[in-house]
């Protein structure tokens, strides 16, 4: 048997051993950990494990998933951030996240979280942005003590099961720039007076609820909205307040699913609103609905039923007439639309069809006389040819039609009647131009090419006649100069301009012969 002072000295001896396996306490967490480790507490199941990187033996919670921090002027980092959002957990929002004084930023969105929104939120005086959106939360709106928040700009409850009225404490949010609470069960009316106290609120959603009687008109009074007013699917009543036109055209309106009865006013940015935004409230009437009033149904606290056979029978007897429904409206208008387009692409087709017969018909009676024009020379009369110019210039005066021959009349222009050289290389007179013998090349909307050979064959040009008629003197300056700035172009995709011809009668572009055939053949050949 071992002595009572042998198993003394044996505890003393192990005593450091059990020390320095046990673990670390939790109160050596700072308090910022303990606060997130409550809301892990608070949460009963955590499907994805998101949560299991918290724990208390890790002393900095900084490292922990989801949690944001920040250095501080008063030493080591602080939480700012805590966002575990999409994880489907369950559970309830623990109060003791109120004490992170440094949180700006909570998001929760997406979870199974019941229970109601902790008042004690409103002790973390740093929060700007509450996302508890997508949850299961319950119970009244706890605006007065979120409103307390000295910082708050972001307030989404939206998709969960808030009930009660909304509360008068709400005109206290100055500093709230976004508020949204759709889709939950919130009912009363829309209170007048809170309005006026968010002269920054950008963004309202109150739709989905069950929101009853006016349009308070202070609400086009919110000076900063820029976003979205939506009050659909409610059982709003009354008439659109004009007050609404004031605020800003880029402002998003909905007031659609209602019990809004009247003419729909036409002032300010209500006049631009389109249909979608009063769609299916059965009293209203006017532009853009294109219900006229006197056909408006009263209104009601329930959309009527549709029209049936035996109804409309009725109303043709002298039954109350039912208002246009929007589906009616759409379909009428886009089969307008539709008729006007076939009847466009009609005569647009039949345009078409009676231009190409007169251009085949042109084309006919030109390749008759082109082709008897083929190997005789460039010009078969003699008026266009030099030597008849020279005699017929003392023959005829100007009213007798001297304006027929070259370098004479009042339609040749300032250079009429010359073959003016672009390219300094071109040492070919008119008149050898003229006597060559000529090809035809081709023939297009721009005129006949003719291959042109000159003197003993071994200089082929390319001569495009432009065709005649007179033209203005301002034409001929237009052309002179377009043909000058060509004529310096240097690209081997380019052919090279060498001279042109103008007169009253005739017009004439000389440039390189290539050799290589035409963009036809280049097309159509293998």
């Amino acid at each position: 048997m071992r002595s009572p002072l042998q198993s003394l000295r044996t505890v003393l001896l192990l005593l450091p051993l059990l020390l320095a396996l046990r673990p670390p306490a939790a109160d050596a967490l700072s308090p910022d950990g303990l606060a997130l480790l409550a809301f892990k507490s608070a949460v009963t199941d955590d499907p994805s494990a998101a949560l299991s990187s918290w724990s208390g033996a890790d002393a900095d919670p900084c490292r922990w998933v989801g949690v944001t921090c920040a250095n501080t002027s008063s030493g080591g980092p602080r939480v700012v951030g805590l966002a575990v959002a999409g994880k489907n957990l369950s559970g309830h929002v623990a109060p003791e996240l109120g004490s992170l004084p440094l949180l700006r930023r909570l998001n929760l969105h997406g979870n199974r979280l019941t229970g109601a929104v902790p008042p004690a939120l409103a002790n973390a005086t740093s929060l700007r942005s509450l996302f508890l959106y997508d949850n299961r939360l319950a119970g009244p709106l706890p605006a007065a003590a979120l409103c307390a928040l000295p910082r708050l700009q972001n307030l989404d409850l939206s998709r969960n099961a808030l009930d009660g009225a909304l509360p008068a404490e709400l005109a206290r949010c100055g500093q709230l720039e976004r508020l949204l609470l759709a889709e939950n069960a919130l009912s009363g009316g829309i209170q007048a007076g809170v309005w006026r106290g968010m002269p920054r609120l950008q963004m309202l959603d109150l739709s989905s609820n069950n929101l009853s009687g006016a349009i308070p008109p202070e609400l086009g009074g919110l000076p900063a909205l820029a976003g979205t007013l939506n009050l659909s699917r409610n059982h709003l009543t009354g008439g659109v307040p004009p007050e609404l036109g004031r605020l800003p055209a880029t402002v998003t309106l909905d007031l659609r699913f209602n019990n809004l009865s009247g003419e729909i006013p036409q002032s300010g940015s209500l006049a631009s609103q389109g249909p979608t935004a009063f769609l299916n409230n059965p009293g209203l009437c006017g532009f853009p609905l294109q219900v006229p009033c006197r056909a408006a149904a009263p209104s009601s606290l329930s959309p009527p039923p549709p029209p049936s056979s035996a109804t409309s029978s009725s109303g043709a007897g002298g039954g109350p007439r039912q208002p246009v429904r929007t589906s009616l409206i759409v379909l009428i208008s886009v089969a307008d639309a539709a008729g006007v387009a076939l009847i466009g692409v009609v005569a647009v087709y039949v345009y078409w069809k009676v231009r190409d017969r007169r251009r085949v018909a042109g084309n006919d009676a030109k390749d008759k006389g082109d082709h008897e024009e083929e190997g005789r020379g460039l010009f078969p009369c003699p008026c266009m040819r030099a030597d008849a110019c020279a005699d017929s210039s003392s023959e005829f005066s100007d009213e007798d039609g001297g304006d027929k021959c070259n370098g004479s009349g009042r339609g040749a222009g300032e250079a009429g009647g010359e073959l003016v050289a672009i390219d300094k290389g071109f040492k070919m007179e008119l008149d050898e131009l003229l006597r060559s013998s000529a090809y035809v090349l081709g023939k297009g909307g721009k005129g006949i090419v003719y291959k042109v050979v000159v003197g003993n064959g071994t200089t082929p040009v390319a001569v495009r006649r432009l065709g005649g008629g007179a033209a203005a003197p301002e034409r001929y300056r237009e052309f002179a100069a377009e043909a000058a700035a060509i004529g310096r172009v240097r690209h081997p995709n380019v052919v090279r301009l060498r001279a042109y011809y103008w007169s009253a009668d005739e017009k004439l572009v000389v440039t390189d012969f290539v050799n290589n055939g035409n963009l036809a053949t280049a097309l159509r050949d293998k």
